[in-house]
């Protein structure tokens, strides 16, 4: 399956129609969500019985196609499973219990409530009761060649630059690659964004660093335009954009980088090894939490597991203790602080730290079965046919385009 984006242009009553679906579609959720902490013994298909009482019951949930409340409903249901599946996993520390939305930028439709305009398909009607009405797709990718029973979620985003509109497609998306014999282990850091087992090294880009002076002016302005107990002023909400804007490029240049280095390490090694980093409890530290949110460590981390999917390959997380400290040619354990960046041995081995701790991770990949194709979205991948598109308003699927800011 794969996921085409488009950029909406519309009228200004479309885009206000849009962001009242979008506002519904997290009321249906968020009621879902109520109805099951009310209920025992609530499942799947009585959260979407439930949409029909909800529709009947509120005027403007009835406007909304009912598959975009059923998807509402699911993502609910998705957020619940998530919460039973890590309770039953015995998952150290929060198990995710589920929370009411609050600012929800997504609704999405099934294969009913919209058509595409027979002709061109540069045109999507949406056909419920919110009078989106028609808008005009923009983008590179053309839809032209996929017939609609093809196309199996449709969704509306709203992002600081505009609305998007994206295209859940049920297409096979395998590729088959010939065998390089090549295994590789992999180390990430904050001085290198990796380092592998072969001696290359990749520098971190610091995508945040290097705009944060720019953020943080952007941010004040926009601090400054916001007075408590007043209105919220068009200046301020001009200011708030150009803010989030500044956000969403960085998000999507840090994006771009993992997605071209992943495609690149799968294509060229049939075995990837690296760590299974536990980010969460990383950036529990305040003095480096800002430097491993900015460098996307579990970014890199999915679309590896995607593309080795995709090719064929091998993907191995192991864990990642004492592979900075173990010497790769005698594995005496040497104790190294973090400003410590050139592993010495006894054994008279030198190695620059990262990628000794490479070569360690490879041999740990290569001598058990490690943690391999863990997938970040739940128990099926993804890109499985059928399944909600993420909540964030990003695509699900590891290999749609971006649209460029």
């Amino acid at each position: 399956m794969i996921v085409l984006e488009y950029k909406i242009k519309a009228k200004q009553h479309q885009y206000r129609a849009i962001d009242e679906a979008i506002r519904t579609g997290q009321f249906v959720r968020n009621k879902a969500l109520r109805y099951w902490m009310d209920n025992k013994d609530v499942n799947k298909y009585d959260l979407n019985k439930y949409c029909r009482v909800l529709a009947k019951e509120y005027d403007f949930a009835n406007k909304l196609n009912s598959t975009a409340r059923q998807s509402s409903a699911e993502r609910a249901w998705s957020s619940i499973s998530r919460f039973f599946d890590n309770c039953k996993k015995k998952v150290k520390g929060k198990k995710g219990f589920p929370r009411f939305k609050k600012h929800s930028r997504s609704v999405e439709y099934k294969q009913s409530g919209w058509k595409l305009d027979s002709a061109t398909k540069k045109h999507i009607t949406f056909t419920d009761k919110n009078n989106i009405g028609r808008v005009k797709l923009f983008g590179s990718r053309n839809i032209y060649f996929y017939q609609p029973e093809q196309i199996k979620r449709v969704r509306l985003v709203k992002r600081a630059d505009g609305y998007y509109c994206q295209f859940s497609i049920s297409i096979e998306v395998k590729e088959n690659m010939q065998p390089t014999g090549q295994a590789i282990g992999l180390d990430v850091g904050l001085k290198y964004f990796y380092a592998d087992s072969k001696g290359n090294t990749i520098e971190n880009p610091r995508f945040y660093r290097k705009v944060e002076r720019q953020l943080n002016r952007l941010n004040r302005n926009k601090s400054v335009k916001y007075k408590r107990g007043q209105k919220q002023s068009n200046n301020y909400h001009k200011a708030r954009t150009r803010y989030a804007k500044k956000h969403l490029k960085v998000s999507r240049q840090r994006k771009d980088h993992a997605v071209k280095l992943a495609r690149c390490v799968c294509a060229s090694n049939d075995c990837i090894v690296y760590e299974d980093l536990s980010v969460r409890n990383l950036v529990k530290n305040r003095r480096l939490s800002k430097s491993i949110s900015d460098v996307g460590w579990t970014l890199f981390r999915n679309w590896l597991e995607y593309f080795g999917w995709k090719f064929g390959k091998i993907t191995i997380a192991v864990p990642p203790h004492y592979t900075s400290q173990d010497c790769p040619k005698c594995q005496a354990r040497i104790k190294k602080t973090l400003s410590t960046r050139t592993h010495i041995c006894k054994c008279g081995y030198i190695e620059d730290r990262d990628i000794a701790a490479s070569i360690n991770i490879l041999k740990k990949g290569l001598s058990t079965a490690g943690h391999s194709g863990t997938y970040a979205w739940g128990d099926l991948p993804s890109w499985a046919i059928g399944e909600n598109l993420s909540s964030n308003g990003e695509s699900m699927n590891q290999e749609s385009p971006t649209k460029a800011t």
